[in-house]
């Protein structure tokens, strides 16, 4: 009776050892930042999943095998040995249509789409939610110009979707890409973009401000006048009246597009936005 030999050598191995390989363990944790061992290979900026709870974590400093991480959720409960996952991705965020009119915190979680899910006002740690959803479609309409055998290189226009009465996103190739079109996809829905945060989007030019920032408050327009596109720093002390003077001009000025950033803000401040910034009509046409 004959036997038949195996080659054990063609048997799929790797999946396993890949899948060790992006997994450290926690050496240290010393309020938001903990260090890792065991993270041969990781990357700066390199998104990870700190403990049991997978908590949003970014590596800052690599040294040796050693990893520090900023972690971006309560670290409380995360005790040395618990496994720290990497992504092999860098923290990113998610680009178009729907992005308008939402709220987010510091790491792109739609803070109501969270509350609709928990039914609380609290953000549960480690909670993974996307931050454009995928159930409501947007429609891609290609652009007539493009067609196969068409060159196309980086911030080239190949289409566009439009989101309400005011914004129609432009759908580009991206940076630093090039090649001939095989192919072009039929209208319909497609797919979102996703960008690391710490790369700055390239641009080809500035466009010069030629344009008011008609702010709607007299003592601004007339001694202090802004530009649409530029910039404008309101210094002053604790309690004078800064975050006032900025949610007037997000309320009341000439512009299409308010992306209002509260950073170090109080509580009661965040709560007066969040309630009154939706309520907020467009001057032209009384949009949302």
């Amino acid at each position: 009776m004959g036997c038949t030999k195996m080659d054990f050598s063609k048997l799929p191995r790797i999946s396993d050892e890949e899948e060790e390989s992006m997994l450290g363990f926690v050496h240290g944790v010393s309020g938001p930042v903990v260090t890792a061992a065991q993270m041969s290979g990781a990357a700066m900026y390199e998104l990870v999943r700190v403990g049991h709870s997978e908590l949003v974590g970014e590596i800052i400093r690599l040294e040796g095998d050693l990893a520090t991480i900023q972690v971006y959720e309560e670290t409380s409960g995360v005790s040395v040995g618990d496994p720290v996952l990497r992504t092999g991705k860098p923290l990113s965020v998610e680009l178009g249509p729907g992005i308008m009119g939402n709220i987010f915190d510091g790491i792109q979680r739609p803070l109501k789409d969270i509350s609709d899910m928990t039914k609380s006002i609290y953000i549960p740690r480690g909670i993974n939610v996307t931050a454009l959803s995928r159930d409501i479609k947007w429609e891609f309409i290609p652009d007539k110009n493009i067609r196969a055998g068409s060159h196309l290189t980086g911030g080239d226009i190949y289409g566009s979707v439009t989101e309400n009465s005011l914004i129609k996103h432009k759908i580009m190739v991206p940076p630093r890409s090039r090649g001939t079109v095989t192919y072009v996809a039929p209208p319909g829905n497609y797919d979102i973009s996703v960008w690391p945060v710490r790369q700055i989007r390239p641009t080809a030019e500035k466009l010069p401000a030629n344009y008011p920032l008609l702010t709607g408050q007299r003592v601004l327009d007339a001694l202090f006048p802004c530009v649409q596109g530029g910039t404008t720093a309101i210094p002053g002390a604790f309690g004078c009246g800064k975050t006032v003077i900025s949610q007037a001009l997000s309320k009341f000025s000439n512009s299409d597009i308010i992306v209002y950033v509260g950073c170090g803000e109080r509580g009661n401040e965040m709560s007066e936005v969040l309630r009154d910034f939706p309520e907020v009509r467009h001057f032209s046409d009384n949009s949302p």
